[in-house]
């Protein structure tokens, strides 16, 4: 399989220059052990997928560190999370060298914990998401915002989908969601009734974009409010969903408090919701929500490969002004985004964010931007633009930065 430069490589290498050790996670599939192998060539790799290495480990762990030495990654650490103590006495040893071990797994909800607890102020954490479109138009012949947001939804951005053109994505997908299922959510959470878990998954996909409320799920399903919370908290532990929280700083009760919900692959909610073609992508009751999905996901991206955690917000009033995303950048400053799935902008469309700035003329606001399908960029008031998603990403890079 083709290998895809991935835009977290340069991140990976500074950490390591820095810290002891680094641990890599994401969702399963998202590539982050042919990142570290590919990257990290100099790096002896290691996984406790095979029993040899995963037997000596737990029998005698001074012998497997022995065999192994430094400068080496270790996958699959959920399998042997003891060895972590063994290492952190090694790492104590030598404190002044850097980039001693690598980690990463399928099953990161576990081993942060366990690297946490473990290796406290000794280890860098980074999370690896499915490829950016950044990464995949090495790949594809993707050119513009429509078709970026086509083949995020319809063909999805996991690496193996992406470089294998033979493969029927939504039969990956189906086995994707089935390992998951299986592998990480029956085996370490012990999850009693999958099938209910899995029309959970799906019912959260078909209402993407949404403000979270937990007691109509729970309706919905059938099963209490702790339970859902519970579920939820799995699926974002693992990468499969994001909780864009609200803006509400100094705000007070005039504003809503609960999370909105995205996807971190429209790939996958196209499939568990049964989209499989372009006009029931774009003309169906989902399309603006997927358009929205398919904006949060490359946003967080962004800042995820940098190694920072996304600055990312929501802002809604209590009579319904809405903004449809606040990034917050250097010096606490605000960037409004509103997502508009149209070739064609016209003026009303900064209406909400002229009449946030109105509303709330303390916060630090910049320059706001429309999110849509026009094929260039351009000023739309004085105080607004109309962005292409390239543009949005280079807008994005200037702002961090200012």
């Amino acid at each position: 399989m083709t290998y895809i430069h991935r835009q977290i490589e340069s991140k990976v290498k500074s950490l390591l220059a820095t810290f002891p050790s680094l641990a890599v996670t994401g969702p399963r599939q998202s590539g982050k052990s042919t990142l570290l192998i590919q990257t990290l060539k100099e790096y002896k790799y290691v996984s406790f997928d095979d029993p040899l290495f995963r037997d000596q480990s737990l029998s005698d762990p001074h012998f497997f560190l022995d065999s192994i030495g430094a400068k080496v990654i270790i996958d699959e650490i959920q399998l042997s999370p003891q060895i972590l103590s063994y290492v952190k006495m090694r790492i104590d040893r030598e404190r002044t060298k850097k980039g001693l071990y690598v980690f990463t797994g399928s099953q990161q909800f576990s081993m942060i914990k366990n690297l946490g607890d473990s290796l406290a102020g000794r280890i860098a954490l980074l999370d690896l998401l499915p490829l950016s479109v950044h990464e995949k138009k090495v790949a594809l012949p993707i050119k513009n915002t429509l078709d970026y947001l086509v083949d995020a939804c319809l063909r999805g951005s996991y690496p193996e989908v992406v470089t294998d053109a033979a493969l029927e994505s939504g039969a990956w997908y189906g086995s994707y969601v089935q390992t998951y299922l299986e592998r990480d959510v029956r085996n370490i959470y012990n999850i009693g009734n999958l099938r209910d878990f899995q029309r959970f998954l799906r019912l959260l996909a078909t209402r993407c974009g949404q403000i979270l409320n937990l007691s109509a799920f729970a309706g919905d399903i059938g099963l209490s409010v702790p339970t859902i919370r519970n579920w939820l908290s799995i699926l974002e532990a693992s990468r499969m969903v994001y909780l864009l929280p609200p803006y509400y700083n100094n705000l007070g009760k005039r504003i809503t408090k609960a999370p909105k919900v995205y996807f971190l692959d429209c790939g996958l909610v196209c499939y568990l919701v049964g989209l499989r073609d372009r006009e029931h992508l774009l003309k169906g009751p989902m399309a603006g929500a997927l358009f929205e999905n398919f904006y949060i996901q490359e946003t967080v991206k962004f800042f995820l490969n940098r190694g920072e955690r996304p600055p990312l917000y929501y802002l809604r009033t209590n009579n319904n002004l809405e903004i449809d995303l606040l990034i917050e950048g250097p010096v606490q400053t605000l960037l409004p985004a509103e997502f508009k799935l149209t070739k064609t902008p016209n003026l009303s469309m900064g209406s909400n964010i002229s009449r946030v700035k109105k509303a709330f003329s303390a916060l630090p606001f910049t320059r706001g931007v429309i999110l849509c399908l026009a094929d260039q960029a351009i000023p739309l008031s004085p105080e607004i633009s109309v962005l292409t998603f390239d543009h949005f990403i280079k807008t994005l890079e200037t702002f961090i930065k200012t």
